[in-house]
């Protein structure tokens, strides 16, 4: 089994016990989140109707707060001699997926 969710602006595929990171979430390690469901695929059956998807849940709990990759900014003018050297690294929070329930 496994859904499709919204996360951060993006679409994830996941199952239960994947560890996937999104954008930043708001809450401490530990604490539990929940997603919205786009598609359940259960076996055969493909659940993408908003009614039947209303009855999922996907819920997740927070594993901790993570950094992206650094990335270099160089501003540069000829002719000036001014240059400058930024960097950046985007937090992200790493979630594991617990559950996929649906509330029949």
């Amino acid at each position: 089994m496994y859904a499709i969710v919204r996360a951060g602006g993006r679409q994830e595929k996941v199952a239960v016990d994947d560890v996937l990171t999104v954008d930043k979430l708001a809450g401490e390690a530990g604490s539990t989140v929940t997603f919205p469901a786009l598609l359940v695929v259960d076996g055969d059956n493909v659940v993408s109707s908003a009614a039947e998807l209303a009855k999922y849940q996907v819920t997740a709990e927070i594993v901790g707060a993570v950094k992206g990759p650094k990335i270099n900014i160089m501003h540069y003018r000829n002719k000036t001699g001014y240059k400058r050297r930024m960097g950046h690294r985007q937090p992200y929070t790493e979630v594991k997926i617990t559950g996929i329930e649906s509330g029949k």
